[in-house]
C-alpha cells in the first residue's frame, strides 16, 4: 500500500511563516488606520439652501505617544472633501489655515465647521462628506467614514421685496425677504432668508425655531423696513424675532399666552410692538417644589364639620323605609 506523501517539517514551517507574514502585511493598513481615528457627525442630514451646514469632526490620538499636527507647505493637517452622490467633487470656495495642535496619547479634540462658506452647497441633492488628517511623522492621511446629507428648500409662506433706506448699510439697493417653513422628522421650523437676487448675494438664512402649521406667522415691517416676526412655537408659546435687512438679529424674545394672546401692532411713529402675552425665559430653571413631610397636616375648615340635618341622616335599615 502506497503511503500518502507528507510535507517536510522545514517546508511546513516556512509556509507557516510566509502565511503569518502575509497576514501581518494585510493587517498593517488596518493597524495604521487605527493610529489616528477621525469621526464626523451632524445633528441632522437635511438642510435648506444657504443655511449653515455644521459638521463636527473628532480626532482621537491612538498612537500611544505625543502627536504634533501642523501644516507643512501645501500639506494641510486638516481638510474636508465634499462630493455629490454620483462622485463629482465639489471644490472649496477658498483657502483656509489651521493652527498647530499638540495631541497627547488617548486625547481627542473636536471642532465644528460651517460648510456653507467653504463649499458651494446651494444645489439641490445629496452630498458625501469626509474629513482627513495629515500626520507628518507617518507621511499619510487618516480619513473618516463618509457622511451623507441633503440640500432641499422650504415651502414659501411670505415674501416681499423692499428698499434699503438712507443711512443704512447698502442704502439704495433692494432686499428680498422670504419666510419658509421646513418639515423636519420631529417638527416644522420657520426660516427667514434675506437676499439680493440681482447682485447674487444672500445675507442670511436664519432658523427662527419651531412653528405650528395650523396658523400663519405674524409679519410686519417697520419704518426702516426691519422685519418683525411673531410665530406660534407651541400651544400658548410664541417666539418674537426682529431681523435687520443685512441679516443681523436685533432682538429675540419668548412670550406665553398668560392672560391675552400676544400680537404685533404698529405704533403711531411707524414702529412695531408686541402687545399682550407675557415675556418669559425658556431656559430658566423651573421653581423648586418642596415635597410635603409626614408632619404636615391638612388645615381644619372654619367652624368644623357641619352637623347633618335629621332628614339627611341615613336610616339604619334601608329595607325598613
Amino acid at each position: 500500500m502506497k503511503r500518502p506523501a507528507t510535507i517536510p517539517p522545514v517546508l511546513f514551517r516556512q509556509n507557516s511563516l510566509a502565511a503569518w507574514v502575509a497576514l501581518a502585511l494585510l493587517a498593517l493598513p488596518v493597524l495604521a488606520h487605527a493610529q489616528v481615528q477621525v469621526d464626523i457627525s451632524m445633528k441632522r442630514n437635511l438642510y435648506i439652501r444657504y443655511e449653515p451646514v455644521l459638521a463636527t469632526v473628532t480626532i482621537t490620538n491612538l498612537t500611544g505617544r505625543e502627536l504634533s499636527l501642523v501644516d507643512r507647505g501645501h500639506e494641510r493637517w486638516f481638510g474636508l472633501q465634499l462630493e455629490t452622490m454620483d462622485g463629482r467633487p465639489i471644490p472649496s470656495a477658498g483657502e483656509y489655515t489651521n493652527d498647530p495642535v499638540e495631541l497627547g496619547p488617548q486625547q481627542k479634540i473636536s471642532r465644528t465647521v460651517n460648510l456653507t462658506p467653504l463649499f458651494p452647497v446651494s444645489e439641490f441633492g445629496g452630498y458625501r462628506l469626509k474629513a482627513s488628517v495629515f500626520v507628518e511623522e507617518t507621511n499619510r492621511y487618516f480619513t473618516s467614514p463618509p457622511l451623507h446629507f441633503e440640500i432641499t428648500d422650504g415651502r414659501l409662506m411670505w415674501q416681499k421685496t423692499v428698499g434699503v433706506p438712507d443711512g443704512a448699510p447698502g442704502a439704495g439697493t433692494t432686499r428680498t425677504i422670504s419666510l419658509l417653513s421646513h418639515r423636519l422628522p420631529q417638527n416644522t421650523v420657520l426660516y427667514i432668508r434675506i437676499e439680493d437676487p440681482q447682485a447674487g448675494a444672500v445675507y442670511c438664512t436664519h432658523q427662527l425655531g419651531r412653528f405650528l402649521t395650523f396658523g400663519s406667522p405674524n409679519v410686519m415691517l417697520d419704518r426702516q423696513n426691519q422685519v418683525h416676526i411673531l410665530q406660534n412655537a407651541a400651544p400658548k408659546a410664541f417666539l418674537y424675532s426682529k431681523i435687520g435687512l443685512n441679516g443681523e438679529v436685533l432682538d429675540r424674545r419668548s412670550y406665553n399666552e398668560f392672560s391675552t394672546r400676544p400680537a404685533l401692532r404698529r405704533g403711531s411713529d411707524g414702529s412695531v410692538l408686541v402687545v399682550g402675552g407675557q415675556v418669559y425665559d425658556p431656559n430658566a430653571a423651573p421653581p423648586e417644589q418642596t415635597l410635603p413631610s409626614m408632619s404636615d397636616r391638612p388645615v381644619d375648615l372654619p367652624g368644623g364639620a357641619p352637623t347633618p340635618a335629621p332628614e339627611d341622616k341615613r336610616p339604619e335599615n334601608l329595607l325598613s323605609r
